[in-house]
Parts: C-alpha cells; sequence; structure tokens
C-alpha cells in the first residue's frame, strides 16, 4: 500500500530523517513513536508530499506521490490547524469537505450521527468560526475533516493531543471501527504509548530519524514501548 524507500531529509545540513525501507500493507494500522525531534511529522509531510525529499521516495498504490496526485482521491489527513480553513464555521467546513470528495448531505449526516457522542454538544450549531474553538474542539473538526471523504488512507498526526480523557477514548472505538469496517490503512503517531498501543497493529519506533524497532502489537507491546523510552536510572 505504502512504501518508503531511501527516504532522506536535512535541514541545514542535519539529517532528521534517515529511513532505508519501510512498508506499510493495506488494512493495517500503523502506530508510530518517538520523542520530540524523532522524525515522525517529517515523515508524514514527506508521505503526503507536503515537503520535498532531498533522497529516496514514497508510493501509495505504487504511486510516487511526489510525480502523481491520484493517491490523493483515497488519502485523508489531518496534521495541525494548519489543515483547517479556520475563517469558516465547522457546518461549512464539513460541507465543503463533503462537496470536494462527492459526499452527499444524506451521508454527511449519518456522518454526524455517527460522531455525536464524540462531538458532543460542542461543535455544531454554536455558530461561530472554526478559529474560535478551542485547540481539542479544532482537533476535533480537523479529524472529522479527514474522514469525511471515507478515505482507503488516513494519517493522523498526535490524533489525541489536546483531547479530554472521555474524548480520547472516544476517538480511540471510533478508529478501530473506522479501521475494522474499511479495512482502513492508517497511520498515526502519538507520545501517548497506551493509546497508540491500543488503536496499532504494528507500532515503529523513530529515533534521531532511524528507524530502531518494528513491533507488531501484542499483549507485550506497552511494555517493550515503555521500557525502551524510561529514562536511564542515574548511578
Amino acid at each position: 500500500m505504502i512504501q518508503i524507500d531511501k527516504l532522506g531529509k536535512a535541514y541545514n545540513g542535519v539529517k532528521v530523517l534517515d529511513i532505508e525501507q519501510l512498508e506499510i500493507p493495506q488494512g493495517q494500522s500503523f502506530g508510530l513513536v518517538g520523542n520530540n525531534g524523532a522524525g515522525k511529522t517529517t515523515l508524514f509531510r514527506l508521505v503526503l508530499d507536503l515537503i520535498k525529499a532531498d533522497q529516496g521516495q514514497v508510493l501509495s498504490k505504487d504511486i510516487a506521490v511526489n510525480k502523481d496526485s491520484q493517491w490523493k482521491k483515497y488519502t485523508g489527513s489531518f496534521l495541525d490547524e494548519g489543515f483547517l480553513i479556520d475563517f469558516l464555521k465547522p457546518e461549512e467546513y464539513f460541507s465543503f469537505i463533503a462537496d470536494i470528495n462527492g459526499v452527499t448531505k444524506d451521508e454527511l449526516h449519518v456522518f454526524y450521527d455517527d460522531f455525536a457522542d464524540f462531538f458532543g454538544d460542542e461543535i455544531l450549531n454554536k455558530n461561530k468560526y472554526i478559529r474560535d474553538f478551542s485547540k481539542g474542539n479544532q482537533k476535533k473538526i480537523g479529524l472529522f475533516g479527514a474522514i469525511i471523504s471515507q478515505p482507503e488512507v488516513l494519517i493522523l498526526d498526535e490524533p489525541f493531543a489536546n483531547l479530554d480523557p472521555s474524548s480520547q477514548i472516544r476517538l480511540k472505538s471510533l478508529l478501530k471501527d473506522l479501521q475494522l469496517k474499511a479495512h482502513l490503512t492508517m497511520l498515526i503517531s502519538s507520545h501517548d504509548l497506551n493509546h497508540i498501543a491500543e488503536v496499532s497493529d504494528r507500532i515503529v519506533i523513530l529515533e534521531k530519524g532511524k528507524l530502531v524497532k518494528d513491533l507488531l502489537t501484542s499483549k507485550n507491546t506497552l511494555g517493550e514501548l515503555e521500557g525502551y523510552f524510561k529514562p536511564e536510572t542515574s548511578k
């Protein structure tokens, strides 16, 4: 589904990403973890052709993402608030995304029903612009916008950040349901090891831009992750 080959990116002469090879098969829920500066967001931006690689390539369904835009038709993503059109109201933003993706009004309202618990009483019918919502509610708006198109590939950077505990739990359930029902290929990064272990079939650890561990999720995965990131005890 997604193939990465000899992918590299540097800023000011410092290499921030250096991945020899990585393949994410169709239908896999792929988790990405690492400390700040590990290269997680850089990787996602390269997969989405938002920045130019210094070397190597990303293929999506054998399409080089920097040479052909066909992959955009089946890919949904939300990395940060820059993906939002913040001078629109949520309903206007959702309708815009639905229109360009051929989603009918009836289908959109079905999605509203599916996300009712996640939205709570905080998003719809508030008569205010996206820019005036809290960071947490902007995150909810962005996540919903990424899913409206019913993508085959969904890429989310830190989806649990800024959400309250109840919303985090609801989001985990929504993501797992989406992945099962639609055989969705999901790429998700998170600093929350517990959440990423729960929603991922496989987890990769990045450190200083390099792939250092590749784990299939099991009952022991959370412990392995915590062990890897546990600070060394001072002697």
